[in-house]
């Protein structure tokens, strides 16, 4: 339910901070160690899509800049809009325990970190939006995942999303419980190649 008093939570309020606080203090290093940051989920997920997306070549980025001019500050905002849509913790996804006293469950940003974790991690592959459809709360309900992503130019595209799904169910299924029904991939953009690839 939408709060509309004076208490009202900002829309890009992270625990108190703001993503250009947490940019700031990631563009210091992350230093001075500030607890209020550190110690929040939240802002901890949005530190780690922002370092990975600081993580792309400069080389890269220039050249699409260089393509299409204007195109990469919106570009670059875009993923940070994303990012900060995705870390709100969302609907809990339970994990069972044997003690049935115990009620265990991963938010739903905590999945959707899983996700982007393992397509960030593999070479020539950025991540964009990525969604949980289905009851993510129910124990057993079919989930699909549909993940939007960059691809570097170049690689062969259906070889590249098949090994991204394979990623995408490994880490779901070492992490969660979740019964995954598919895994849908959009490649929305294509990234040129750094200046050292072939």
């Amino acid at each position: 339910m939408a709060m509309t008093d004076e208490h009202a939570v900002p829309e890009d309020d992270l625990d108190g901070h703001t993503m250009e606080e947490l940019a700031d203090y990631l563009d210091r290093g992350r230093t001075p160690y500030e607890p209020s940051i550190e110690r929040s989920a939240a802002c901890r997920l949005a530190l780690d899509g922002m370092r990975r997306l600081s993580q792309l070549s400069a080389s890269s980025l220039q050249q699409q800049a260089d393509r299409d001019p204007g195109r990469d500050e919106g570009w670059i905002s875009g993923l940070l809009d994303i990012i900060k849509s995705e870390i709100r913790s969302g609907r809990d996804v339970p994990i069972s325990h044997p003690d049935g006293a115990l009620r265990l469950a991963l938010t739903e940003a905590a999945v959707r970190g899983l996700i982007r974790r393992a397509g960030d991690t593999m070479p020539g592959a950025l991540v964009g939006r990525c969604a949980l459809e289905g009851d993510v709360a129910v124990p057993g309900a079919p989930v699909r995942v549909v993940v939007s992503c960059s691809l570097t130019f170049g690689e062969p595209l259906a070889a590249m999303a098949d090994r991204l799904r394979q990623r995408i169910a490994a880490a779901l299924a070492e992490h969660t419980e979740l019964t995954i029904e598919a895994i849908d991939v959009h490649v929305d953009d294509v990234l040129p190649p750094t200046e050292g690839d072939a």
